[in-house]
């Protein structure tokens, strides 16, 4: 499977991975699975590390660069095509981060894995809970 990883799951799966359900922990651990990941996602991280909401080892930047490190994870590009489907997709919120990663699950066919109800509620996406 091709799993985009909502920033709450790639940071829990990081830092607190009990905080996943056994399907997703096992989702993320099986390397037949491919992970992916949103600039966006690595964004949101660095604010919540900035406003304190966050607590890493280190400078938010190298703590990043050594958490993308430990694993294979691609990058799920932000294009001009998920910039149009940010504005399209049909939402619970209009969170601007939640916007773009789930258009960028729909332009790269990819299944998002996230804890957002608000997310797993879009018809519009494929969703691993």
């Amino acid at each position: 499977m091709n799993l985009l990883l909502d920033t709450h799951i790639w940071v829990w799966s990081r830092l607190d991975p009990d905080r996943l359900t056994q399907r997703v922990g096992d989702a993320v651990k099986d390397r037949a699975n491919q992970l992916w990941l949103s600039p966006i996602s690595l964004w949101e991280t660095m604010l919540l590390i900035e406003r304190g909401r966050l607590q890493v080892m280190g400078a938010p930047a190298a703590w990043i660069r050594n958490a993308l490190a430990t694993g294979p994870i691609r990058d799920a590009p932000l294009t001009r095509d998920v910039a149009i489907e940010s504005r399209a997709i049909e939402l619970a919120g209009q969170d601007p981060a939640d916007r773009f990663i789930a258009a960028s699950a729909v332009v790269h066919e990819l299944i998002l894995v996230t804890a957002d109800k608000r997310l797993s509620m879009s018809k519009q996406l494929s969703v691993l809970v």
